[in-house]
């Protein structure tokens, strides 16, 4: 890299599945968040969106389901004469830095908050100082890289970020909802979310997110478990729920959607008070519900922490209250046998002849989760033919085949 210039400029690299990621990060560069010393360099840092490699320090973010492109991409940067230091985070790499560090110069493991500012003011202060660009990156947490014997170095694992210091987005670049949690106390083996933000869930406050709302004319929220909101995710804290619901309510001419995509709730956390409470300051008609199977063997099996019957019952709740039941199935579990994708063919039935509707998945092993290597099950093929039945009649959408056979 041509060392002449003060500082090397800063790419993220946009795509549009990482918009979420980037809407967080750009208050923290730019230094634009209520607590200052989010950014530690005490500077902004000047940034731009390509959407094709750039010379510089090039940032992405990227799930499993994207590494392909993105590691292919990287190839082709390699070999070409473009000059840029590759520093990737997000869900893939935060779970895989070993495989990701064979395409890019460092990894962000985890929360990018506190360390992609850090990682970014050393790497300027490296060039200025004309030193290796590596130099100081053991003593940045929560990042990984190879040092100059080519070892893997994974630094010391950052502390979980408090949500309140840090803006959910910058007002010139709002692009999600309102997080309005992280982390999770459940240990689903097939789920990211525990291994990149944490057992224990911490959330916005009220306040806090009263004040973002202000930039929305619907209101939209991400958590693993809206309906666990001001709680620890094991026991519904609905008095907190009904505070925040009732705090965005007296906003003017807003609409809140509350436990809907791209949020979720748990099913034992559908009680008649939450129902309520949708009722009373939600416009929504419908609640998107993570079951993922209707074996509770297998529910047993992956951790779920809930039981069929809970799903049913959460249902049949929204059904009396004239809300739809969006639910969440994910086929091939490795312990699914033909009779449990029976029992859950059975519920998805049941949910659509109801007025329900189905979103299906088939299982993707993500990296640093307890299926990480396991090979999913096969949907057995009179399952199939049924699913694909339902699909047609409009009330199931999803995959649920191994497309890469």
């Amino acid at each position: 890299m041509n060392q002449n210039e003060s500082s090397l400029p800063v790419h993220f690299r946009y795509f549009k599945k990482n918009t979420y990621s980037y809407s967080a990060l750009i208050p923290v560069l730019s230094n634009q968040s209520s607590n200052q010393s989010s950014n530690q360099s005490g500077i902004d840092i000047e940034f731009d969106f390509v959407k094709a490699p750039a010379s510089g320090i090039l940032l992405y973010s990227f799930f499993t389901n994207q590494k392909e492109e993105v590691f292919e991409e990287v190839k082709q940067i390699r070999a070409s004469n473009l000059s840029a230091f590759l520093i990737a985070g997000g869900p893939h790499p935060s779970g895989a830095s070993a495989e990701t560090l064979e395409y890019f110069d460092a990894v962000v493991i985890g929360e990018g908050e506190e360390t992609l500012p850090a990682l970014i003011s050393q790497i300027q202060f490296n060039y200025r100082n004309k030193k290796p660009l590596k130099s100081g990156f053991e003593n940045i947490s929560g990042i990984a890289f190879k040092n100059e014997f080519g070892n893997t170095v994974v630094t010391q694992k950052r502390n979980p970020v408090s949500l309140d210091c840090y803006p959910c987005f910058s007002p010139d670049n709002i692009w999600r909802p309102l997080e309005i949690s992280r982390g999770c106390p459940h240990r689903c083996k097939f789920c990211q979310t525990p291994q990149i933000f944490g057992h224990k869930m911490r959330h916005r406050s009220v306040s806090e997110i009263v004040k973002y709302a202000a930039y929305y004319d619907d209101l939209r929220f991400i958590s693993s478990n809206a309906f666990a909101y001001g709680g620890n995710g094991v026991t519904p804290k609905p008095e907190i729920v009904k505070e925040l619901l009732s705090s965005l309510s007296e906003l003017e001419n807003k609409r809140i959607f509350f436990g809907t995509f791209p949020s979720e709730v748990r099913p034992e956390f559908v009680t008649e008070e939450m129902i309520d409470l949708i009722k009373t300051y939600c416009s929504n008609d419908s609640l998107s519900i993570g079951a993922q199977s209707g074996s509770d063997s297998v529910l047993k099996e992956i951790g779920r922490g809930h039981s069929a019957e809970d799903v049913y019952a959460a249902a049949g709740l929204c059904f009396t209250n004239d809300i739809t039941p969006i639910v969440d199935f994910i086929i091939g579990f490795p312990s699914e046998k033909e009779a449990d994708q029976q029992q859950s063919l059975e519920m998805i039935d049941w949910l659509c002849k109801k007025g329900g509707e189905v979103r299906a998945h088939y299982l993707t092993p993500l990296p640093s989760t307890a299926y990480e290597n396991i090979v999913p099950a096969e949907v057995h093929p009179e399952i199939s033919k049924k699913l694909g039945k339902l699909a047609l009649g409009g009330k199931l959408k999803g995959t649920w085949e191994n497309l890469h056979l």
